[in-house]
């Protein structure tokens, strides 16, 4: 039995999300139909995160154990000419037995992008939140510092997450600025892991601030409560995206 790490990149725009679904075309569900013929029966496909309906990735990972003998170069070439063209694997590898795409990750980068301006260009506006109203960035970067390091995300995730600790680590936090209709300000976000809805938490509490209803400071008070009520409306999946997972082999993300 091969233990197999998939690299996949894929335009969230049209699916569910990552996790099979009772209803609706998944991630999760199409790369596990698009391997089954190799295996000669189903198989089952963990990934590094859920993403929700309309987020994207650049560098979501999954894992998967097959019996094939198939070579992984040829795997990814099969695969990719039979997944729909806004899913693509990006590169198959052989791991060790014990590896597991989600409970081997050490920690994952997620972009954020918005659009501040009039309007938004056609051709990125899948990929962006468009706030047309002007933002003080200024004062976004200062609340954002404040969510570096260790805290208690409480207030940040989903009402619904149903996790053990809601205590994780941000290890960076980088901005690259905007310009117009068609380049985005990226917020690029690093942490151990992220809570349901984070990141698009986060993001929604940023933009509160850099619209003027709240000061900078008022994230540490937001962190403090480690209630969801307390923190902006979370921002549209669309501008999110799964950039890479780390993994301790090498400290290199996927």
């Amino acid at each position: 039995m091969r233990n197999l790490k998939l690299t996949v990149a894929y335009d969230g725009t049209e699916y569910v999300g990552w996790q099979r679904q009772a209803e609706g075309v998944s991630i999760q569900g199409l790369l596990e139909a698009a391997l089954a013929p190799f295996e000669g029966q189903p198989v089952t496909v963990h990934g590094a995160g859920r993403t929700d309906a309309g987020v994207h990735a650049l560098g979501q990972v999954a894992s998967v154990r097959l019996t094939a003998a198939i070579e992984v170069s040829r795997l990814a070439r099969a695969l990719n000419a039979v997944l729909p063209v806004d899913v693509r694997i990006v590169s198959v590898e052989e791991e060790s037995a014990d590896f597991h795409a989600r409970y081997s990750a050490t920690g994952k980068t997620y972009e954020y992008r918005i659009v501040n301006a009039p309007f938004v260009s056609p051709f990125i506006h899948r990929y962006v939140w468009h706030v047309p109203y002007r933002l003080d960035l200024d004062a976004m970067r200062a609340a954002a510092e404040l969510l570096r390091g260790h805290h208690d995300f409480a207030a940040f995730q989903s009402a619904r997450a149903g996790v053990r600790s809601s205590e994780r680590t941000i290890t960076a936090i980088d901005w690259q600025p905007g310009s117009g209709s068609d380049t985005p300000i990226v917020l690029r976000i690093s942490g151990d892991g992220f809570l349901r809805h984070m990141v698009r938490n986060i993001m929604g509490t940023l933009v509160e601030v850099g619209w003027g209803r709240w000061p900078a400071a008022a994230v540490t008070s937001i962190l403090a409560s480690r209630a969801r009520s307390q923190a902006g409306t979370a921002a549209p999946p669309q501008g999110l995206i799964l950039l890479a997972v780390m993994y301790h082999r090498g400290s290199k993300p996927a």
